[in-house]
């Protein structure tokens, strides 16, 4: 059968569509291309020393401010006592129940911590034995013995003047007032926060408002380190004097103490607080970057925290919400 003139035509019309859907790219092979043009050139760092400028990626700016958990539980205590202290910090009085046995296990009953008692309020010495008197009244309405009620001034209180008052006061009402040096405080501090199992690895902060304790234990004894506190700005020292000298010191930590730092204080507790999960006793703290500062006091105790965290290469800062130096006093008190 022979093709008219017309039919030829249509036929190779036919044929040239069909050609070229057949050797048209596909979409999925057009997407493949433009993916190879898209990668980054390989790290050129060994072989021209040309300095990669790249953004870090971005799983590894996630792992900076991802919420860890440290999954850790204490042992109970066994038998255990009711005992009772109240801090005299260089803001306020903070105050704890703790229940305690023989064998120094403890756990908390009540605490007013970080939001305590502002010194503010105690105009005259009526004033301050009323505060103090609602301290003790809770502690005995808890089953504390009056002569389990202690009363500890942190090393940075003691020099502010109010702290004086309110200890001839308490002297007045019949109570010990025990005033404790920096390195007592590093020393308290490391027993009430440190877990026995993690003593060997790591270490202890203390961040306050007069001054910055850290404390581990080496070779068998205590290593304690006084620094500046979070209030430093009021002395017109500068962040970077700070940072340097705190980043200098924390250095002595030796390195396979470095493990955890656990961390305690009032900017640790503001920073913790910001992303804390139901009751939890233990969070881990995010990169110092991760937070923005509120006022000038959290400003500079972040800039105490960078200093550490950078000195050490510590990237887990456990806050303990229940531990406090003062805890680690009751525990070294005799049976």
């Amino acid at each position: 059968m022979r093709l008219k003139p017309a039919g030829v035509l249509i036929t190779m019309a036919v044929i040239a569509i069909l050609g070229y859907l057949a050797f048209k790219p596909r979409p999925t092979q057009i997407a493949k291309d433009q993916d190879r043009k898209e990668l980054p050139a390989p790290n050129s760092d060994s072989i021209g020393n040309v300095p990669n400028t790249a953004e870090p990626p971005a799983n590894e700016e996630a792992s900076k401010s991802e919420v860890r958990e440290f999954a850790y539980t204490p042992e109970k205590p066994e038998n255990g006592k009711s005992r009772g202290v109240v801090e005299l910090g260089a803001t306020g009085f903070n105050s704890f129940v703790i229940n305690m046995d023989d064998q120094q296990r403890w756990e908390i009953l009540s605490k007013d911590f970080g939001e305590s008692l502002a010194y503010e309020g105690l105009a005259t010495t009526e004033d301050i034995r009323a505060g103090l008197k609602k301290y003790i009244s809770g502690m005995l309405d808890k089953g504390v013995a009056k002569k389990d009620i202690h009363f500890v001034i942190s090393s940075g209180a003691q020099k502010e003047p109010k702290t004086t008052v309110i200890g001839n006061e308490l002297k007045k009402m019949g109570y010990v007032v025990n005033k404790v040096s920096p390195e007592q405080e590093a020393k308290f501090g490391l027993k009430a926060t440190v877990p026995p199992s993690f003593a060997e690895n790591s270490f202890m902060v203390d961040i306050g408002s007069g001054n910055t304790k850290v404390s581990w234990e080496e070779n068998g004894s205590l290593k304690t380190l006084e620094l500046p506190g979070a209030k430093y700005y009021e002395k017109e020292t500068s962040d970077d004097e700070v940072y340097k000298t705190i980043k200098n010191e924390i250095s002595k930590i030796p390195t396979e103490k470095r493990n955890v730092g656990f961390i305690i204080g009032g900017v640790p507790f503001t920073l913790a607080k910001q992303h804390r999960k139901d009751n939890e006793r233990y969070t881990v703290l995010k990169d110092p970057g991760s937070y923005k500062p509120v006022d000038k006091k959290m400003g500079s105790g972040l800039n105490i925290y960078k200093a550490i965290a950078d000195g050490t290469q510590t990237d887990t800062f456990v806050f303990d919400w229940d531990a406090n130096f003062t805890i680690g006093f009751l525990l070294s008190l005799n049976k």
